[in-house]
């Protein structure tokens, strides 16, 4: 089985060896760009105005602040595209590098918003070629099935690798019961506006149980430096509440909670908890920000993208700026 392993290996068409590459996010040049679309009818640009909330299944959370509610019907489709396109433009097909087509799973009304959960059905991309996809795919049923690990079948695999071809912030989030503590990283959240602010954890973790118990979390955008760290501390999902220096913690502390900030912190938010429902293997969380700092303003976002579309930046000479771990 070890020379099937390499023999895939070798012909998957990847350049990088890690899965995940990090990188700071304010300095990646030429992102894609992420479009809602009917048909073949750019309805708008939500490269900015979307959140990617869930992996197993795969949800996208949009809000009718940014998206017309109107446009937000029970099946959309969303591509990613090197072009930039405008609203009624219409698209030809080698605009679309990468598709996704969404089901509705839930509307969440809140004040006078309302947030749209989606889950994709179907994925669809050109990153590599159907050879290399299938190559991958067929290293994925073979090797990924592992204890702990959660297993991404067929197509889900290649939602997957759509959705971190836009680069995903990695934050570190901070939950205590008063006396004990937790720190441990996510990337599947993010802000609505200056009220709200959505994130997702397994409803089986023990992180997410923390979270909940506590009702009050902070959130710490990080410095891209840190991302070794980040990384390692992504064990922590599954491990009890513990003192104040099992952590890469600093002197710093948020200003209502009291929560301590990691060290390489450069903003957060203090968040409380608003309302939750599970999908899947996700507890969606909403949450009302209590406030929030910024320390630096330093454009070092820690984010990461997927090996699949670094291999076509890669391959289409385009600039990278990956801190390999």
């Amino acid at each position: 089985m070890k020379l099937v392993k390499k023999i895939l290996n070798k012909f998957n068409g990847l350049y990088y060896t890690q899965e995940y590459l990090c990188l700071a996010k304010e300095s990646f040049q030429q992102p894609l760009h992420v479009y809602l679309i009917a048909g073949k009818q750019i309805i708008k640009d939500i490269t900015n105005h979307h959140l990617f909330t869930g992996y197993s299944p795969l949800i996208f959370t949009l809000y009718s602040a940014s998206v017309n509610e109107g446009e937000l019907t029970e099946k959309i489709d969303i591509i990613f595209s090197e072009q930039s396109l405008k609203p009624n433009e219409f698209l030809e097909k080698k605009d679309a590098i990468a598709r996704l087509s969404l089901k509705m799973i839930r509307r969440q009304p809140v004040d006078e918003m309302c947030f749209v959960y989606y889950e994709a059905i179907k994925g669809e991309h050109h990153f590599l070629s159907s050879f290399h996809q299938y190559i991958i795919e067929l290293h994925n049923r073979l090797y990924n099935k592992k204890p702990g690990n959660v297993y991404l079948p067929d197509n889900l695999y290649k939602q997957v690798q759509i959705a971190y071809s836009v680069p995903r912030v990695i934050s570190l989030i901070t939950v205590s019961d008063g006396k004990l503590f937790n720190l441990f990283p996510t990337d599947l959240h993010g802000t609505v506006n200056d009220k709200y602010y959505i994130s997702s954890l397994r409803h089986e973790g023990r992180a997410c149980n923390q979270v909940e118990a506590s009702g009050r979390v902070v959130i710490s955008r990080i410095h891209c430096d840190a991302y070794k760290t980040a990384y390692s501390l992504g064990k922590n999902h599954t491990l009890p509440l513990r003192s104040k220096d099992n952590f890469p913690f600093g002197n710093t502390n948020s200003l209502v909670f009291q929560l301590h900030l990691p060290q390489s912190v450069l903003n957060y938010r203090e968040l409380e908890l608003v309302q939750s429902f599970e999908h899947g293997i996700h507890k969606l969380l909403l949450y009302k920000i209590v406030s929030k700092q910024i320390f630096s303003y330093e454009p070092a976002t820690l984010a990461h993208i997927h090996n699949v579309y670094a291999t076509w930046r890669r391959n289409k000479r385009l600039p990278s700026n990956y801190l390999l771990r």
